[in-house]
């Protein structure tokens, strides 16, 4: 194929490679095949990162490159040897590491396209407020509990591990659960629906690594349930009292009451007349500006 310079200064080459190569529905379908890859591969390393299959993530980048140096440099036994590794490692993993499988395809479900009406905004912050006002209650006092609430992702399994209640929530009834050495305290309490579903529910222990070792049964248990689902856990430490929270796989420790206050509106109560009114202004303005534009451009 030979290619002539004089070819650099015709429009219609330039068009047609345009048209044709670059902006054709081939070229784009291709981009998006690689983007979707790489967010995949993205959102695997992250699922994954903080537990033992990571390990079996790095071994298997290792016998991929081992792989492909052995076909490189021409070592035909040793890439004979990779491709069983590789092709068989499969149906292994699967089996070894179902637990982590499991929660990453849970992980795909969690996103909501859906509003909350004004009544349930109203009960998010009733609910917040009872949070409040049980967290300081029992934090002053070194009262440790365990508030797991459910989101989209449900938590049937762990519910039915727990006491059936189906109460309003109250500060003054989640103090009185977690009152040590009542027969309800020990466990946690799973919200769901605006109600206390049960308490001394057992919750999934993490496992992972990235839990310091100063954190004890309740965190790992907050952690646990934050790696299977996308509920909401709020945790009081016996020891120290400190609060902290868990949601989408993350740990957040020793929150004052105006960050812990924040979180819990900003994944509880989702729409706000607050937020609604910024938006609107918001898209007020922009037309405004737009007006703005067109007439002086007149």
């Amino acid at each position: 194929m030979s290619f002539n310079i004089a070819e650099l200064f015709d429009l219609e080459y330039w068009r047609q490679l345009l048209s044709v190569d670059f902006f054709s529905v081939p070229f784009f379908v291709n981009i998006l095949d690689v983007l979707v890859v790489w967010y995949l591969v993205y959102k695997l390393i992250q699922m994954v990162q903080g537990t033992k299959a990571i390990q079996l993530f790095k071994g298997v980048v290792i016998f991929i490159a081992i792989r492909f140096l052995a076909e490189i440099i021409g070592l035909n036994t040793l890439s004979w040897l990779m491709d069983q590794v590789i092709t068989y490692g499969v149906i292994a993993a699967i089996v070894i590491f179902q637990p982590e499988i499991r929660r990453g395809l849970e992980h795909l479900g969690r996103t909501t396209f859906f509003s909350q009406t004004k009544a349930e905004t109203d009960q998010g912050e009733t609910m917040v407020q009872a949070f409040d006002k049980a967290i300081q209650y029992m934090s002053k006092r070194k009262i440790g509990a365990l508030i797991t609430v459910e989101r989209n992702t449900g938590l049937e399994e762990y519910i039915e591990t727990g006491i059936t209640l189906d109460a309003d929530i109250t500060g003054e009834l989640l103090i009185n659960i977690f009152i040590p050495n009542t027969p309800l305290h020990d466990g946690a309490v799973i919200v769901r629906n605006g109600k206390i579903a049960v308490s001394s529910a057992y919750l999934p222990l993490s496992d992972s690594n990235m839990i310091s070792k100063e954190y004890g049964t309740r965190h790992r248990a907050a952690a646990g349930v934050s790696e299977v689902s996308d509920a909401l856990t709020i945790v009081v430490s016996e020891e120290t009292g400190g609060v902290s929270l868990t949601l989408n796989n993350q740990l957040y420790t020793e929150l004052s009451q105006d960050e812990y206050l924040k979180v819990l509106r900003d994944n509880l109560i989702v729409e706000t007349p607050e937020r609604n009114k910024n938006r609107k202004n918001f898209f007020r303005n922009f037309l405004d500006e737009l007006n703005k534009l067109s007439k002086g451009g007149k």
